[in-house]
């Protein structure tokens, strides 16, 4: 039976874009997952990037309930196509994409990052890392042979053949590797950590690491179910938590990080979480960064610390912030780095630390963030809500609408983009101007970005893997970037007529 893989994404339920395949787990079923997973080799083949019968894949999962599954699914993919499938159990996305960069050969992980327990997905990484757009597009344009008989009805395998699995910890064990050696032993001896565990997949890591570093490490509030924290949308019961905890455990952070490990949280010594593009900041300060890539919604204070020779602004996703960290080693910056909202890391460079050297690692990692903010602190002699307060005040909000129709998000990009500079600021000042002035400068990278005159900021932009509509909106106080954004969500939802 052949099988396009651009057709099975739009009858199955389960989507696929450079983040991965993502959908409810009922959805993901064998047929499915062994399907994109031939679709992911197939086109490694076509660019000669892996071999049949020369080459392992790694895989990996995060502690959703349908992980086993559906890794198991993917094993029998690979194997079935003539590769050994290598299972380096459940581990950070970092440590397998890491794994599979050292060795040169494909890496993926399942997992559904922060979205809810009842979803999951698959990520693909090349074997030099994370796949990009034109990879994304290589791969939904295959057509793959699938035998009908492993399915019943289309579905679930008819029977298992990988009932013996053993995992290899080398994986596991080069990631825990990677920072234990290149920092000093005992870097954090001054540092008393709280890790909120969760059901964030690295938990166990985060202590080993951190424990091997010096710190004393307290762990907090390990769960046996699934848990969605999302480093960008905190929940309120987190904010709860971190706040609790410092209150009554006396730290100097609490680290933390989504499902998958990739993303990270840290809070300061008073229990405030940092957003992310602030905790890129000053991870990206401490490895001494000469080029810095973030999309175009990340916090203006990178720019107006001055830290920086080079701030390269792209459009949201990791795809984007990777190829501009290429163009940036092509230009011949020499420490190059990237970071995103979510406050997911990325390391373009080898690094030069003291007497060791930290080497690339060109996807979203968590460890590189806590650990970066850590020394930092200790080098500058400041607190974490004191290097926070170092910076210039800018402070971001975002939230969305959701259940927003499609059409309606692209005509409320067309309103204020028009093609008419003239028309389109006068349209801007009319729907905005009496929350924040007058317009001064409109940026079309991703969305449409507002700079007006009094420096606040709207930048609007359709979500690009659901029916929902973002807002992301800057000011100088917390208070005021929050309260922008609620009366920008108002207008949106409610008075824009277009």
């Amino acid at each position: 039976m052949d099988v396009k893989i651009q057709e099975l994404m739009e009858t199955s339920g389960v989507k696929f874009g450079t983040s991965g395949a993502r959908g409810l787990a009922v959805d993901m079923t064998d047929f499915v997952c062994y399907a994109y997973t031939q679709g992911f080799l197939q086109y490694l083949e076509s660019q000669g990037a892996i071999t049949s019968g020369q080459t392992r894949v790694a895989i990996a999962g995060d502690l959703r309930p349908s992980t086993e599954r559906i890794m198991r699914a993917v094993a029998r993919s690979i194997s079935d196509r003539g590769y050994e499938a290598v299972n380096c159990g459940t581990i950070p996305s970092p440590a397998v994409a890491l794994y599979g960069i050292q060795h040169q050969i494909p890496a993926i992980m399942v997992t559904g990052s922060h979205i809810p327990a009842d979803r999951n997905g698959i990520k693909f990484n090349k074997p030099t890392g994370e796949i990009l757009k034109d990879d994304e597009a290589g791969i939904r344009s295959q057509c793959v042979s699938l035998d009908e008989g492993l399915f019943i009805e289309g579905r679930d395998f008819a029977q298992d053949s990988l009932a013996d699995w053993p995992i290899d910890p080398t994986a596991r064990d080069a990631y825990v590797q990677r920072y234990v050696e290149a920092f000093a032993p005992d870097c954090l001896a001054d540092f008393r950590i709280g890790v909120y565990e969760h059901s964030a997949v690295g938990r166990d890591l985060l202590v080993e690491i951190y424990q091997g570093l010096g710190a004393e490490v307290i762990p907090l509030c390990r769960s046996q179910s699934f848990v969605p924290v999302d480093t960008e949308a905190i929940r309120n019961e987190d904010i709860m938590l971190a706040q609790a905890w410092a209150n009554e455990q006396s730290f100097d952070a609490i680290v933390s990080t989504d499902g998958d490990s990739d993303r990270p949280l840290i809070a300061d010594e008073n229990g405030q979480w940092l957003r992310g593009d602030i905790a890129g900041i000053l991870c990206a300060q401490f490895l001494g960064a000469d080029s810095v890539s973030t999309p175009v919604s990340c916090n203006t204070a990178v720019e107006k610390c001055g830290r920086f020779q080079e701030v390269r602004r792209t459009r949201i996703g990791s795809p984007y912030v990777i190829a501009s960290m290429q163009e940036a080693v092509a230009a011949g910056s020499k420490v190059v780095v990237g970071y995103e909202a979510n406050g997911g890391f990325l390391i373009n460079s080898d690094i030069q630390l003291d007497d060791q050297v930290l080497k690339a690692l060109p996807t979203r990692d968590a460890v590189i963030v806590h650990l970066g903010i850590l020394l930092l602190s200790s080098q500058e002699g400041l607190s974490l809500a004191q290097l926070k307060e170092s910076l210039p005040s800018r402070f971001t909000a975002s939230d969305r609408l959701q259940n927003f129709p499609p059409a309606q998000s692209q005509a409320i990009l067309t309103y204020f983009n028009s093609g008419d500079p003239e028309q389109d600021r006068i349209r801007i000042d009319e729907t905005f101007g009496e929350l924040s002035g007058t317009c001064h400068a409109i940026d079309t990278t991703d969305g449409i970005r507002i700079t007006f005159a009094n420096d606040e900021i709207i930048h609007l932009r359709p979500s690009g893997n659901a029916p929902e509509f973002r807002c992301y909106t800057e000011a100088d106080t917390e208070n005021r970037a929050q309260q922008l954004n609620q009366q920008c969500l108002e207008i949106l939802a409610g008075s824009l007529q277009l």
